[in-house]
């Protein structure tokens, strides 16, 4: 399973990074991005940037989709 988010729709809450910092970080610029090991998928543009979710992390991911205020959170089967 991959996840991504549309920054155009982010409202910077800062949710998903509580509930999941392994895969979410909020970046200088105020909005959300998606993490895979070291690399933050910084660029935004939205599905191009897709970081593999890692199992354990699966029911954060899915929570910090559900409670994000600006619904910017995608999460796509493989």
């Amino acid at each position: 399973m991959k996840v991504w988010i549309d920054q155009d729709l982010c409202t910077g809450d800062g949710l998903c990074e509580e509930i999941s910092p392994a895969v979410f970080t909020l970046l200088d610029d105020g909005l959300a991005y998606v993490v895979e090991g070291d690399k933050v998928f910084n660029d935004p543009g939205g599905a191009e940037g897709k970081a593999e979710i890692p199992d354990a992390e699966l029911e954060g991911v899915i929570e910090s989709a559900e409670e994000c205020p600006g619904e910017c959170i995608f999460i796509e089967a493989e």
